[in-house]
């Protein structure tokens, strides 16, 4: 009789902790789905995906970086870029903390600051929920290796398409 109820016990402390860790696992692939989403609202692909400035975006290559940049007067050209969780040439060593920092403050890691035409600005009135689901369904996208071109300064010529920002007089 002991026994029955020790095995009794036993089985429903382990449907307990299934319970709960299913249930943490439903939370976690929700949150990475409401990310999903705002990275649809938002447009990130309309810019960080190969060929999506130029109409062709490369769908098994979205959110890896654009080859097609922008310029921006007296402040040079800048490519949007990688956003998978490769790890050489994406976020993958950004924290979680990082990714929601950079999209809200457009404060990069490195301490530099994010090009002007990244929205962080509107970006910044994110709640906490929707920013920690935004760098939660970044930092689950495979990596993909694909390095955005380099960052060109004013004056310096360019090697790669781009995109002119045009600010009014």
């Amino acid at each position: 009789m002991r026994n029955t109820i020790v095995n009794a016990a036993a089985y429903a402390l382990c449907a307990i902790v299934a319970a709960s860790t299913m249930s943490h696992r439903a939370a976690a692939q929700d949150k990475v789905r409401r990310g999903e989403y705002l990275a649809t609202i938002m447009d990130c692909s309309g810019c960080h995906t190969p060929g999506a400035l130029a109409g062709n975006p490369d769908k098994r290559r979205s959110l890896a970086g654009s080859w097609i940049g922008f310029q921006i007067p007296d402040l040079g050209i800048f490519y949007p870029p990688n956003l998978t969780s490769d790890p050489e040439t994406g976020l993958g060593t950004w924290s979680e903390s990082d990714i929601v920092t950079a999209v809200r403050t457009g404060a990069r890691p490195d301490g530099r600051v994010l090009v002007p035409v990244m929205p962080y600005h509107n970006y910044g009135r994110l709640t906490d929920a929707d920013a920690s689901a935004l760098a939660a369904y970044l930092k689950s996208l495979k990596p993909i290796r694909n390095k955005a071109p380099q960052i060109r300064g004013p004056g310096e010529a360019p090697t790669d398409p781009y995109l002119t920002v045009v600010i009014p007089k």
